[in-house]
């Protein structure tokens, strides 16, 4: 009862700011960061001025300053290329994949999450493809967790597949984005139960397991790892003081 209560006050109260706190479902910790995407502006990262991948969440704040909020976003080949499609300042640095394919990022339907200015979505790749939304930043990976409040069909309540997963819920009209982490292996069914039944997001991507890492200062965490692919993360410069 006290998981399911955490998570329900998180929805009756949605962030004007950015807010980091550690959180149960169904007994399983999660670490959430919410942030109010029409009042604060999300960016993505993916290389430095050289076209060197950043790789790390320290070398961004290197090159762009203090980090509010940072987390890995995206699939990526083993020398960081995005997995599929990463779009930045309205320009495509990696194609859109829609095709079906091996491993967790082609178990279709997959997703990206879009910023622009009316806000941040998660958007089905097809559904993009058809002209659904237009994103000036965005990056792919998958599978969708939820989609239009439906957990994806491929996932099984009594999978044996756990691991420490990392995503991204968005509200339908862009107002809202969460950001969440598993303090401990989850199946992708319980992980998509905790955005749509405990976070109440109609929809839900997940970015990725096992290399999933979080920087959220205002809790005292920062995450350590090899390199990763794409990330997302909030400046301070550009976070709502509140």
């Amino acid at each position: 009862m006290r998981a399911a209560c955490v998570a329900w006050v998180a929805l009756a109260a949605p962030a004007t700011s950015l807010t980091c706190q550690d959180v149960e479902f169904e007994g399983v910790p999660y670490t959430t960061c919410e942030v109010a995407p029409r009042e604060e502006r999300l960016s993505l990262f993916l290389n430095d001025e050289s076209g060197r991948p950043f790789g790390t969440f320290q070398a961004v704040e290197a090159a762009q300053g203090p980090l509010a909020f940072a987390m890995n976003a995206g699939m990526y080949h083993p020398d960081r290329r995005p997995v599929g499609l990463f779009r930045q300042d309205g320009q495509d640095l990696a194609p859109l994949v829609t095709q079906a394919g091996p491993g967790n990022f082609g178990l279709l339907p997959n997703g990206l999450l879009c910023l622009s200015d009316e806000g941040a979505f998660v958007v089905e790749t097809l559904a993009y493809a058809d002209g659904a939304r237009t994103c000036d930043a965005a990056t792919q990976s998958g599978p969708m967790l939820v989609i239009d409040g439906e957990l994806h069909s491929r996932f099984l309540p009594d999978s044996d597949s756990r691991y420490v997963r990392n995503g991204v819920g968005a509200s339908e009209d862009g107002s809202r984005t969460v950001f969440a982490i598993s303090g401990g292996p989850v199946t992708f069914h319980q992980f998509a139960r905790f955005f749509r039944d405990g976070l109440g997001l109609p929809d839900a991507l997940y970015f990725d397991g096992n290399i999933s890492r979080l920087h959220a200062p205002t809790i005292g965490r920062d995450d350590w790892g090899f390199p990763m692919g794409p990330i997302v993360g909030l400046l301070a410069e550009d976070a709502n003081p509140g």
